[in-house]
């Protein structure tokens, strides 16, 4: 009996050994194992100096125009649109870039053509630098504008004109818009780059002041320099340019007006966004150019506005207007045959529902 205790007493005394070497040898390789995990450098997930996001839209909505040099209609309308921005910030450093490209069309009952009402080309990018004082940038702006194609005025066809196209009505109201351009790609086209300061006191809001602009205005099409304001070759007051322009419609010839005007001047710029919420924001941008070359002309000044209210995950409305006001632009009435001398507000507007989706990339 004596014998049987014994041998047992000593299994577990082995087995128990064995169970706390093996203990021993589990605790010193976790030890040894943190050591060499403490000597392992952390490495810092790396920054990310870019902020990039793109809206497209396609919409269906109503349109309102009062005196829009570059034309187009009242009436419900299919239009696209893209909103893109990539901005970067590192450091005292900032440079914000915005594309921002609309494309629609129309059909009204009464005329038997698709019409071209929304068309814009607008690119601007801010670069700024902080200076010991805080909220203030020195700065640098870039923008330009302008549209991707010819836009009429479809005006109603004479009877000869319909008499030439008895089967094809829309020919005949093509070939009636043929003398009626309103507007095309560079035609107009202004590019600005200005040199000053930028303050920006609160997140939304952006003051951008540029005692050093130059700008470019460049009108492609020759018989649209008149109605853009453009100088002339020869001779420079106003009486000048319109007889100029009468001269050259009653020789349907237009080569007395320069393509190019240059200007040297001040721009004022202000900027303000405010999102209240994921699904509404409002954003807002008015521009003043005042050009020192002609110092009796009143400023060039345009004003954009644009409310995006999310209503469910891929649908949106969204209200956005365009008011320009030029002295150089002569507003052309719509009767096609001859040019007003209004001077006047232009103004666009477009209430739209439809698709929306927006990539962005993560953070």
């Amino acid at each position: 009996m004596k014998k049987i205790i014994i041998t047992i007493a000593a299994a577990a005394v082995c087995v128990f050994g064995a169970k706390a070497q093996d203990a021993q040898t589990a605790a010193a390789e976790a030890a040894a194992a943190l050591s060499a995990a403490e000597d392992v450098p952390v490495v810092a997930p790396k920054p990310k100096y870019w902020d990039l996001s793109m809206q497209n839209n396609i919409n269906f909505g109503q349109t309102f125009l009062y005196q829009w040099a570059a034309g187009g209609y009242n009436n419900y309308s299919l239009a696209a649109g893209i909103d893109a921005n990539a901005n970067y910030a590192k450091g005292k450093m900032v440079w914000n870039n915005r594309l921002q490209l609309d494309y629609g069309f129309l059909y009204s009952a009464d005329k038997p053509i698709v019409q071209k009402n929304k068309d814009r080309i607008y690119f601007e990018s801010k670069w700024g630098y902080e200076t010991p004082i805080q909220h203030l940038y020195y700065s640098a702006n870039l923008d330009f504008r302008t549209q991707f194609n010819n836009n009429y005025d479809y005006v109603t066809p004479t009877d000869a004109q319909f008499a030439a196209y008895p089967d094809e009505p829309a020919k005949a109201w093509k070939e009636a818009a043929k003398n009626n351009l309103k507007s095309g790609l560079f035609s107009p086209a202004y590019i600005n780059l200005g040199l000053g300061l930028k303050w920006t006191p609160k997140p939304w809001f952006e003051l951008n002041f540029a005692p050093l602009t130059g700008g470019v205005v460049i009108v492609n099409d020759p018989s649209l320099r008149y109605t853009y304001g453009m100088d002339l070759i020869k001779g420079s007051s106003y009486e000048d340019r319109k007889l100029a322009h009468e001269a050259e419609i009653a020789a349907n010839s237009f080569d007395q007006f320069r393509g190019v005007r240059y200007e040297f001047g001040a721009q004022l710029k202000a900027d303000a966004k405010w999102i209240i919420n994921d699904n509404f924001t409002y954003t807002t941008q008015v521009t003043a150019f005042y050009n020192y070359l002609t110092p009796k002309v009143e400023p060039r000044i345009t004003w954009d506005n644009k409310v995006f209210w999310k209503m469910a995950k891929y649908f949106a409305l969204t209200l956005s207007t365009n008011l320009i006001y030029d002295p150089l632009v002569i507003v052309r009435d719509t009767d096609g045959d001859k040019v007003a001398d209004a001077k006047g507000v232009q103004f666009k507007e477009y209430f739209e529902f439809g698709f929306t989706y927006t990539i962005a990339a993560k953070k």
